[in-house]
């Protein structure tokens, strides 16, 4: 693994985190109706650091890899759908287009999962919580939309 470009990947990944910084929940969001399963406010910031970090290793890892191409292009498409869907559901309040693009998201990662495993199982394997985690995320995109109609744009 090149240390150069696992710094490479991390700076992507602060980029993405870094939305949440900018675009936080705040009173809007506290005031939404939330099914029973979301988790405590804490869990957010460690899942994502993990996620961030096990997803730059998992990329270092295959980046000068034979036939990683696609790959890396996975990974730059979740990063992108990573960073947008925050200001889309906590800036524009947009729960229906935060559920497209987390749907989107779930799609890439799962295709992303099975290129770095076929590249290199390990980092197929340090990919699987962002997978599980999104899944979690999904739910709670999706209940919250449901449960809280008319909650959405100003």
């Amino acid at each position: 693994m090149s240390l150069n470009l696992f710094l490479i990947f991390m700076l992507a990944s602060a980029a993405a985190a870094a939305t949440g910084i900018i675009f936080r929940p705040g009173a809007w969001y506290e005031s939404l109706q939330k099914p029973s399963f979301t988790p405590p406010k804490w869990a957010f910031p460690v899942a994502w650091s993990t996620i961030y970090l096990l997803s730059a290793i998992a990329a270092a890892r295959v980046a000068l890899l034979p036939g990683a191409g696609v790959a890396l292009a996975l990974w730059a498409a979740q990063i992108a759908l990573n960073t947008l869907w925050t200001p889309v559901f906590f800036g524009a309040r947009r729960m229906a287009v935060a559920m497209g693009v987390i749907g989107v998201l779930w799609v890439v990662v799962a295709a992303m999962v099975v290129q770095f495993w076929a590249l290199d199982w390990r980092s197929g394997l340090l990919l699987l919580p962002y997978l599980a985690w999104l899944c979690v995320a999904a739910g709670l995109n999706w209940r919250i939309w449901r449960d809280n109609p008319g909650a959405g744009a100003r």
